[in-house]
């Protein structure tokens, strides 16, 4: 399920984080690769144990903690601290799965879902287009500056070259209460079917059978 979080953080966030990015130390991204991803991935990253990393992360984590789409699309249980890296002059990143297990701080944390919070206008560079492969063939995600894509993390994709300006953009995972995407993707569903019946008439006595079927559902396949 691929799915796209508008505005997770406004303009004048986004500016903030940018200029803060834009003056930052970079390192080669090859340092945080693995075995095979050494061999295609040509970018720039922030060191992730910096303190402009974990200011950033926490404050992009608090931005979500409250984004109702962001929740109900992911069902988060453990999120790993976003990271962010920089594509110019040729960057690019080859086909590649991101790695199943992450650790941080001593706790083992499967990635279900991979994010992508665009943090570069669209118009202020060429490429860079995230290209996620799903059941409907390839996705092509070239998002506004403060948008975000979320997208199983199992999932085959790329990054094609930045041939003019930088790309900037924060990119991490997390482990959700449903490991399925595909009961992700139903339980999601009913999500926004009640959210849209509650709209046109909160007093409809179905919507408290429906909310208890997503509730039962959620509770048969949850991991805690």
């Amino acid at each position: 399920m691929l799915v796209r979080i508008p505005a997770v953080l406004s303009p004048a966030q986004v500016q903030e984080c940018r200029a803060l990015l834009e003056a930052a130390d970079w390192q080669d991204g090859k340092l945080t690769a693995g075995h095979q991803a050494v061999q295609c991935k040509h970018n720039l990253q922030l060191p992730p144990d910096g303190e402009l990393s974990r200011q950033l992360g926490d404050f992009i984590l608090a931005r979500l903690g409250d984004n109702q789409a962001f929740l109900a699309a992911t069902l988060p249980n453990r999120i790993f601290p976003p990271m962010f890296n920089c594509y110019q002059a040729g960057g690019t990143f080859g086909d590649h799965v991101d790695n199943a297990i992450r650790r941080v701080g001593g706790v083992k944390i499967r990635t279900d879902v991979s994010m992508t919070l665009f943090l570069s206008d669209p118009d202020s560079y060429d490429g860079g287009e995230l290209i996620i492969q799903d059941t409907y063939g390839e996705q092509k995600v070239k998002f506004a500056a403060g948008d975000m894509v979320v997208y199983p993390a199992t999932s085959l994709h790329r990054v094609t070259p930045v041939t003019r300006g930088r790309r900037l953009a924060a990119f991490f995972w997390l482990q959700s209460l449903v490991r399925s995407d595909e009961q992700r993707r139903m339980l999601y569903d009913l999500d926004l079917a009640i959210q849209a019946l509650t709209m046109k008439d909160a007093a409809e006595p179905e919507l408290v059978r429906l909310t208890g079927v997503y509730h039962n559902l959620l509770r048969q396949w949850s991991e805690t």
